[in-house]
């Protein structure tokens, strides 16, 4: 028995290190979006940000296939699906504003959208620690400390948004209010989207501790 328990062990331990990775490429993500916010002409930043897009694809696969092979694993299945599948929407949805700013041919940064990525930064910052720290959980009240600045940044990116927004609508540029309105509800979704992993880190940490 205590054999087959070690392996349960080390089994969600290679599972916690594919998600840790891929946390890792939101941060990386999220810091892709600074660079390119902070000058648009740097084309090689969307090829940088679409690459990071599919190695997150590829990581969410294998957290799912390592999850079937595992009858028994200390924390739920659903849960650790659940964060694998945020995480990787977060940089879906970052992936997608990179496209908008290359579709829409933006040549210069909207209003508060570099901000708006830097924050971005900060919260997959913040998943990307709690996240790491899932496999040994030594002290709960650090875990709910960072789920509550996980939610705190999206208040921030919530605000900027609505700024922004509001700006947005002084202009008269019907088309611009289109392309702009859709960059900045994408960037509010990816910060959204870390928000919904740090839920399910509560819900884990209160579940398990």
């Amino acid at each position: 028995m205590g054999n087959m328990f070690s392996w349960i062990k080390s089994n969600d331990q290679e599972i916690l290190a594919i998600i840790n990775n891929l946390a890792k490429k939101a941060v990386e993500t999220a810091e892709a979006l600074v660079v390119l916010f902070s000058d648009l002409s740097n084309i090689q930043q969307h090829t940088k940000i679409k690459n990071l897009e599919t190695e997150a694809d590829v990581l969410t696969r294998d957290v799912f296939a390592a999850l079937n092979k595992t009858f028994i694993t200390p924390i739920d299945r659903e849960d650790i699906q659940r964060i694998a599948s945020k995480i990787d929407d977060v940089i879906d949805f970052m992936d997608g504003i990179s496209a908008r700013i290359h579709s829409y041919k933006i040549t210069t940064p909207p209003p508060n959208a570099l901000e708006i990525a830097k924050e971005l930064v900060n919260a997959t910052k913040e998943v990307e620690y709690m996240v790491s720290k899932l496999k040994n959980i030594k002290n709960a009240q650090d875990m709910i400390t960072h789920c509550r600045n996980t939610g705190n940044i999206e208040h921030v990116v919530d605000d900027l948004y609505r700024k922004s927004i509001e700006k947005l609508f002084e202009t008269n540029d019907a088309i611009t209010i289109i392309k702009l309105k859709d960059i900045y509800e994408t960037m509010e979704t990816a910060s959204d989207r870390c928000v919904d992993v740090a839920d399910v880190i509560e819900d884990i940490v209160l579940k398990y501790t």
